[in-house]
């Protein structure tokens, strides 16, 4: 059997930026369309600017485009998205497994609102630690954690 090249995980690069934004504002469409254009318009400029330098981010790309990402920043899942074009293909899974394998635990925010959020993190073995409100929207938020296997 041959690996198939066209499909790869590896780190972020600047000249990623474009695909991934493409693909973060896609995919937040349709997790997060109770988000208003203003808070998603800032976070659009933070991305770039704020979140990339601070985290630790893999991109799955796909015959040569981004076609999801994760960023991590410490133990925290500050981000995954996956193109819609590219959901429920198993980018999710692989980019989730990925920061698995580089991480024992994982915790994450998701809105309450995000049932798609939601039960991928179930699915995965995120259990609550907490729920609060989201300070800049007013949205309720859950806090999650994923504790791997001790051997």
């Amino acid at each position: 059997m041959t690996k198939d090249t066209s499909d790869v995980i590896r780190q972020y690069e600047n000249q990623d930026l474009n695909d991934l934004l493409t693909a973060w504002a896609a995919a937040s469409e349709i997790a997060h369309p109770f988000l208003s254009e203003e808070f998603l318009a800032t976070e659009r400029e933070n991305i770039p600017n704020l979140y990339l330098p601070n985290a630790e981010t893999w991109v799955h790309e796909d015959e040569g485009q981004v076609v999801g990402f994760i960023a991590l920043i410490g133990n925290e899942v500050g981000a995954i998205f996956v193109h819609p074009s590219h959901q429920r293909m198993g980018v999710g899974q692989r980019l989730m497994d990925k920061a698995k394998a580089l991480r024992e635990e994982l915790e994450v925010e998701v809105f309450v609102k995000n049932a798609i959020g939601r039960a991928f993190y179930a699915k995965h073995g995120f259990e609550l630690l907490e729920e609060k409100v989201h300070d800049q929207t007013g949205f309720d938020l859950l806090r999650l954690r994923f504790t791997g296997s001790a051997g």
